[in-house]
Order: C-alpha cells, then structure tokens, then sequence
C-alpha cells in the first residue's frame, strides 16, 4: 500500500533567523523589497523644516545623522525597513545597539520598550482600517534620543497625520516641547486609533448578530471564526501596551520628563479602556458562535416538527385507505353505493380536525 503523502504546511518565516547571533539584522516579514524612504521634520518654536532624502544618495546618507546633534527637535520616519544593510548602517551611525537594530526589522517582535543609556527604544504595532473595512497591520519601532524621535515603519500609509499637522502649527503644543514629548505623541496617535480599530470590529459583530437572527449560512460560521482569529491577533498586539505605557511612567530615563509622565496617565486611561473593550469583544464573538448553533437547532427543531405533524395527520389517513385496500373478497363496506365519499368525507374529517387541535395547542 502506497504511504499517505504529509498534509504541506507553510513553513514559518522565522526559521529564516534561526542559527543566526543575536544582534543581527535579518529582515522578518512579509514586506520584503521595498526601498527606504526617510522623511525629516525639524522645528523648534519659531520655524519648521521638512525634507525627503533618497538614502540611496551616500551624499544624502550624512544629511541623517546630522540631526542627531541638531539643537532643534528632528522627527526621522524611516519607511521601508526590509533593507537589511540600510537599517544596520544607520543604527551603527546613531550607536543603537545591535539587538535595537535587530529587533526594528523583526515584524513579529512582541511590542515591548527597552532603555539604554543614551536612548528608548519602542516596539508597537500600528493598526488601522483600510477602505475596504479591513485590518492592516504594520510594525513600527520608535527611538526616544535627546533631541531626536527616529521612527522605523514598513508602509508609507500611517496613523501620524493629526500629529504632523499639529506639528505644522507655529501655536501647536508640540513645538514648544521636547522629544519627548513628540514621543508620546506618537505613541498617542497610535493608541487613539486603536479605538477605530475597534469600533470596525464592533460593526463587524453587529452585522453577524443580524445574520444569525435573520438568515445564517455555513458562511456565517466562517465568518465568526475570522471574526475570531481577528480578535484574538489585535488582542495579541494591543493588550501588551498598557504595560509598556505604566513602565515609562515609571521610568527614571533622563529622557522622559515629569510633564510628559502627565500625558502619559491620558494614554494609560485610554489603553484601560480598549483592553476592557478588547474582553467584552472576545467574549461577544465566543458568543456568536454560541447563538449561531442555537439559531439553527431552533430552525431544525422547527422543521422536524412540521415534518412529524404532517406525518401525524397521515398516519390514519393512511390507515384508513391500508383497511379498504385489503384484497378480501367480504368487506361489508364495499358494498355501500356511496362508501367511496364516505371514507373520503371520513378522512377530510380527520384531517381538518388534527389541524384544529395542534393549531389549539400552539404546536402550528
């Protein structure tokens, strides 16, 4: 007998890193082969410069790591991380370490928030809805320096308008504060939109709560499990950012000022509140599930229950019509001129009444 070929399994992208050291720059996603594009926003209170610079330039390459000493506050947004030996460079020229730079292009790295002497190192993942209602997700890394926010994204779609066009405004606040402050922002602007993210989900569980009641499908079921897995991912990437948002409140890095620790509270009530939503919403679409198998056991029963009162209303039709269709030579009835509309005047009888007593004990 000829073996059972293995069922293929895709084989999981991190396998890629395996055997490597740590610190070493492996690009893990699935956004591979994009060039890197850094945008620069500069601005103290009384002026704001924006710049895109081709990295690919070597002339252009410096222009980056001048900001690191600028007086001003520079916003780095670095879009396209999938360049290994970009990111690797650019992390030697700022001394991030080797495990900063590692985990920037690892898009499977678990959010967290690491501290170093000299800088805050961030790992988030931004998500957002796009025009066709679904989830996108995108891993980005925030660097915290003196004057300087470094960003690391893998899209040039973001959730970081607001927060540019506040920094546009001579008036705003963020021109009067330090990086630090553009950090949280950020950091803020992110959350915020998680909020957007849930509110997509929450229409997502109305719908399906419609369809079960009015008309489910085997494609109902489908549904709720993605709804489902879609949970249980943005669980996953949101609920570990309270935890993150407490240890900077907690920290004692010269980089993050006690003004900036009052904005932080805003944000810690904020990620409160979607992971409360994010348990509501769990338990909601464990739910469905459960009143989707009840709505058709419910649509069973009822067919059962027509099928078992039509076959009650024939079983004495049918015994009737199986007494006068013996082939016995004497049957006293058979003799009668009339007998044959008698059984049939007989068997409607029967009928109209078996309707009226299920119809008076509500079972029609």
């Amino acid at each position: 007998m000829a073996k059972k070929k293995p069922t293929h399994k895709r084989q999981s992208i991190r396998h890629i890193k395996t055997g490597k050291s740590p610190g070493t720059v492996t690009y893990l996603g699935n956004r591979g082969g994009v060039k890197s594009l850094v945008n620069i926003m500069e601005y103290n209170k009384q002026d704001i410069k924006e710049s895109t610079i081709d990295v690919y330039e070597p002339s252009n390459f410096n222009k980056i790591i001048e900001h690191k000493v600028s007086l001003s506050t520079s916003w780095i947004n670095v879009i396209g991380i999938s360049d290994e030996k970009f990111i690797e460079n650019l992390g030697n020229s700022l001394s991030l370490n080797p495990l900063t730079t590692e985990d920037v292009v690892n898009t499977h790295q678990r959010p967290k928030i690491d501290e170093y002497d000299h800088y805050i190192f961030g790992s988030f993942k931004m998500l957002y809805v796009d025009e066709n209602s679904e989830l996108v997700t995108e891993h980005l890394a925030m660097v915290l320096m003196e004057n300087t926010v470094l960003v690391f994204q893998e899209l040039q779609e973001d959730v970081f308008n607001s927060v540019r066009e506040r920094a546009r405004h001579k008036t705003g606040r963020i021109r009067t504060k330090n990086a630090d402050y553009l950090f949280f922002a950020l950091l803020d602007a992110i959350i915020d939109n998680y909020f957007v993210v849930l509110e997509n989900v929450n229409q997502k569980i109305d719908y399906l709560e419609e369809e079960i009641y009015d008309n489910p499908s085997p494609k109902t079921a489908h549904a709720i499990q993605d709804l489902k897995k879609e949970i249980l991912r943005i669980r996953r990437y949101i609920y570990p950012v309270k935890e993150l948002i407490s240890k900077l409140m907690d920290t004692e890095h010269a980089l993050i000022s006690d003004d900036t620790k009052l904005f932080l509270r805003d944000t810690m009530d904020h990620c409160t509140e979607i992971n409360e939503s994010l348990n509501i919403f769990r338990e909601m679409s464990m739910s469905l599930m459960e009143m989707y198998m009840s709505n058709m056991s419910n649509k069973m029963n009822e067919v059962m229950k027509v099928l078992t009162i039509m076959a009650s209303i024939f079983i004495p039709l049918t015994f009737i019509v199986g007494v006068y269709g013996m082939n016995f030579e004497h049957i006293p009835e058979l003799k009668y001129p009339n007998g044959y509309f008698y059984v049939w005047g007989l068997m409607i009888v029967i009928f109209i009444g078996m309707l009226f007593y299920f119809k008076n004990k509500r079972w029609l």
